[in-house]
């Protein structure tokens, strides 16, 4: 029996196989802006509110910016659904990365997580609460590291066994206070997307000086 909940941006089935998640993958395809979580027969389909998209791409911007003034090799891979049948386990993060193993998958259009390492880094955004628990799924799938951004606050997780702790550092950019990001949006907010750039590139350089 197929058990559905909704709300105005999401909804959540129940009792959905493996096989109608990877349907659902093929039937949503890669231009659909919807983000999906499936957790051992759960799946979550979210549709993003500007405010939503909006911190995603800052904070994804203020990752990059950082990356090339730390002049670190980093692979940016969006919103790519990651999965892994054997686990049970698929998740379409709101940005993600790779750092540690850049090298490892430099220029690679696919991915197999049996074979190739996750992203080092996911982004997730919590404007409004998922009702899906997305935590257990990136257990599974062996992302070392994850931001999440909720009420004005960036939160640093780091997987430890078979879950995640919070921690102060990231181990991304172990010398930078990453906390501090979110009065940086609000601080540069009105002054338009490049001259924050600008800013963020200069808070870099100060941090490591």
């Amino acid at each position: 029996m197929l058990l559905t909940e909704h709300r105005a941006d999401r909804v959540v089935l129940y009792n959905i196989s493996w096989q109608k998640f990877e349907n659902l993958l093929v039937d949503l395809g890669e231009s659909c802006s919807a983000r999906v979580a499936y957790d051992d027969g759960t799946l979550e389909i979210m549709t993003p509110l500007p405010e939503h998209e909006y911190y995603k791409e800052i904070i994804g911007d203020i990752i990059k910016d950082t990356a090339d003034v730390l002049e670190l090799d980093y692979e940016c891979y969006g919103s790519t659904t990651w999965k892994r049948e054997l686990k049970k386990a698929g998740i379409e993060s709101d940005n993600c990365f790779y750092f540690q193993n850049e090298a490892l998958i430099r220029g690679k259009l696919k991915f197999d997580l049996n074979q190739d390492p996750p992203p080092d880094l996911a982004l997730e955004i919590d404007v409004t609460s998922k009702s899906l628990d997305r935590f257990p799924i990136y257990a599974r799938l062996g992302v070392p590291e994850i931001w999440s951004y909720d009420s004005g606050k960036i939160k640093i997780y780091q997987l430890q066994g078979e879950e995640y702790l919070e921690r102060e550092t990231s181990l991304v950019f172990p010398n930078l206070n990453i906390q501090e990001i979110p009065s940086l949006i609000k601080r540069y907010r009105m002054t338009g997307r490049r001259v924050f750039r600008q800013a963020i590139r200069e808070w870099v350089r100060g941090q490591m000086g």
